[in-house]
């Protein structure tokens, strides 16, 4: 399919079979393997559970490892799983049936000193090192692996596939290379580096160094981007009224959350959702994304943090979806 081709799609209800017993309020992210097998990191009794691609449930592991704030989830051409574990301050590799690898940082689970007082993103005062609540992580095509230093940072790291850290950048602020929550991140066949930068509504462009070379900014509070097919794919969180970007100033109107197909210069092809948050293809809170080798996307939607816990949608709202590419 040409890169030009307004792509559309449909929302495939019903396609995970949950097991009986299991819940997952809250999917932080979500991953797909060479054998095109479906990994949900889920904020839940069960971290990691694995579908085969028409949703038959396989399995779950990492129970007990990690914080109830899993956060990004990457497969690594290898189909090492890499989990980003948010409030435990950590990146870890593992086998896909959850055998641990390698842990990078060498923080021990502590949050690094970068003035973040817990809660409010503006108190962050200076770039630190690894990690305070990291966001996701992804691999360059030479093995290098690239960690988005989100909520209590405004870093990139890059490490050797060794895990051996070789450089950081950033810090906070609007400025071409800072960062208000840099949180999505992947990297192109060029090694270029994308980061959802998610509170100032753009994603930056850096080379592998960390030069920074552009920006886009047709999204809304991007959450994760996967570049596949010759395609940018991005999950974008939405802005209630009352609510203030540090672009956009403050929020008049209800923008929902949605999904965006750009193409390589990032021009929009398609958006995906509507003002139901809990309709089929359309979005509560969308917070991961992955996409097959057949173009169907799985969006991941962080929808109990968001708005299930305060009421604003109901308990069977929807926290993994798979859109199938229309023909």
């Amino acid at each position: 399919m040409s890169t030009s081709v307004t792509p559309t799609y449909r929302a495939l209800t019903g396609w995970e079979q949950l097991p009986q017993g299991y819940s997952h309020p809250d999917v932080a992210a979500v991953a797909v393997d060479s054998r095109s097998r479906v990994y949900l990191f889920c904020r839940a009794e069960h971290p990691v559970m694995v579908y085969e691609p028409g949703g038959r449930f396989i399995g779950s592991w990492g129970e007990g490892l990690f914080s109830m704030r899993t956060h990004g989830i990457t497969i690594g051409p290898d189909d090492s799983v890499y989990c980003v574990d948010d409030a435990g301050h950590s990146v870890r590799k593992f086998t896909p049936d959850g055998k641990l690898l390698m842990t990078l940082g060498g923080n021990d689970g502590k949050p690094s000193g970068s003035g973040y007082d817990g809660t409010n993103l503006t108190t962050i005062a200076y770039g630190a090192p690894p990690f305070n609540r990291p966001t996701n992580l992804a691999v360059a095509p030479n093995g290098d692996l690239y960690v988005s230093d989100g909520y209590g940072n405004a870093r990139v790291h890059r490490f050797s596939p060794s895990g051996k850290l070789v450089a950081s950048w950033g810090e906070p602020g609007t400025g071409p290379g800072e960062f208000m929550l840099p949180h999505g991140i992947a990297v192109d066949g060029n090694g270029d580096v994308f980061v959802c930068d998610r509170e100032n509504d753009r994603i930056q462009v850096f080379n592998r160094d960390g030069k920074y070379l552009r920006e886009i900014t047709d999204v809304q509070r991007p959450t994760q981007i996967v570049i596949a097919r010759g395609r940018m794919y991005v999950s974008e969180l939405g802005w209630r009224p009352g609510q203030r970007s540090f672009r956009l100033g403050a929020i008049e109107r209800d923008r929902p959350s949605r999904v965006s197909v750009l193409d390589a210069n990032g021009n929009v092809l398609a958006r995906i959702g509507g003002p139901d948050p809990c309709a089929p293809g359309s979005f509560c809170a969308a917070h991961g994304i992955a996409v097959d080798p057949s173009g169907d996307i799985y969006v991941a939607e962080v929808t109990w943090t968001v708005a299930g816990k305060t009421g604003l949608v109901p308990p069977d709202c929807h926290t993994i979806q798979k859109l199938t590419l229309a023909a």
